[in-house]
C-alpha cells in the first residue's frame, strides 16, 4: 500500500513529503529513490499536511501522539485495533482531524449506505443478513475490517446491540438462527484484492449487494484523496470516507467508527 500510495499522489495534484522506514525492506518498496525517508512518525508529521498510515495496529500510540504533537491530519487505514487502540483513536481526534476507515474505496462507501438503508426497510423477523468475504490467501485477519463495518451499520439500522448481533460462520450443531443476526463467512484464497457480498434472504425474495476490488490501487487513490479533504484546515473530528465523499450521512464507518474495529 505504501508503493501504491507514493504512485497515486502526483496525479492527484498533492506533494510527497516523504515515507516512514518501517519493517526491514520497506523503503525499497518505494518506487522512487528520490523519496525522503524520515527515522521517526514525529519527524514525518511535523513535516506533513497529513499522514495516511496503513501499517500494524502496534504503532497506533506512537502515530497518534505523532500526528497530535505535528497537528497533521491523519488517515488511517490499519484494521484489527483493539477497543484499547479505538480509544486512542477517538481521543487523536479531539485534536486533529482523523479520516478512519475500514477501506476507502468511494464504492464501498456508498455499500455501507446502501446496506444500512435495506438494514432499516426489511424487519429483521423477515430478512436474515448474511455477509460473505473473499480475500487473497496472505490476509491475517479475519472477518475482513470492510465486513465488520457492514456488519455493524446492519446491527445499526436494526438496532441489534454490537457486537453481540454478529455470528461467525460456524460449524456443527449451531442452533436456529438468532433473530436480527449478522452472519458473516471469511473466505481465503489465491490473489483476491477483496471481495464483500451482502444478502438479505427473506422467504420469498433474496436481495443482494456485492462490491469487488479490482485493483488495490483504488484504495490508495482513495487515502490520498481523504488526505488532501482532511488536511486543507478541516477541523479536529472523526470522519469517515463518506465525509471526503461529500455524503449528508455517514453511512457507517463515522457511526460504525465508534470506532469500527475493522
Amino acid at each position: 500500500m505504501g508503493r501504491l500510495v507514493v504512485q497515486a499522489v502526483g496525479p492527484a495534484g498533492a506533494e510527497l513529503a516523504g515515507g516512514l522506514a518501517g519493517r526491514a525492506g520497506s523503503a525499497s518498496a518505494l518506487p522512487d529513490a528520490g523519496t525522503q525517508m524520515f527515522v521517526s512518525a514525529a519527524a514525518l508529521a511535523q513535516d506533513s499536511d497529513a499522514l495516511i498510515d496503513f501499517t500494524h495496529p502496534g504503532t497506533i500510540g506512537i502515530h497518534a501522539a505523532a500526528v497530535a504533537a505535528g497537528k497533521c491530519a491523519w488517515v488511517l487505514g490499519t484494521t484489527g485495533l483493539s477497543a484499547e487502540d479505538e480509544d486512542i483513536v477517538r481521543g487523536t481526534a479531539q485534536r486533529v482531524p482523523v479520516v478512519y476507515s475500514a477501506n476507502f474505496s468511494p464504492g464501498v462507501a456508498l455499500v455501507l449506505a446502501l446496506a444500512e438503508r435495506l438494514a432499516r426497510a426489511l424487519p429483521a423477523d423477515e430478512y436474515d443478513a448474511e455477509i460473505v468475504e473473499t480475500h487473497h490467501r496472505h490476509k491475517v485477519d479475519a472477518p475482513s475490517g470492510t465486513a465488520l463495518a457492514l456488519a455493524r451499520v446492519i446491527a445499526g439500522g436494526r438496532h441489534a446491540a454490537w457486537p453481540d448481533a454478529v455470528r461467525p460462520a460456524g460449524h456443527g450443531q449451531v442452533g436456529p438462527r438468532p433473530p436480527g443476526s449478522v452472519g458473516i463467512a471469511s473466505l481465503r484464497g489465491g490473489q483476491v484484492v477483496g471481495e464483500h457480498t451482502i444478502l438479505f434472504a427473506g422467504d420469498g425474495e433474496h436481495v443482494s449487494l456485492t462490491h469487488k476490488a479490482l485493483d488495490r490501487s483504488v484504495f490508495a487513490r482513495g487515502a490520498v484523496r481523504a488526505a488532501l479533504w482532511a488536511g486543507r484546515g478541516r477541523q479536529p473530528g472523526l470522519y469517515s470516507m463518506a465525509d471526503v465523499l461529500g455524503m449528508t450521512h455517514s453511512p457507517g464507518m463515522a457511526e460504525s467508527q465508534e470506532v469500527a474495529s475493522r
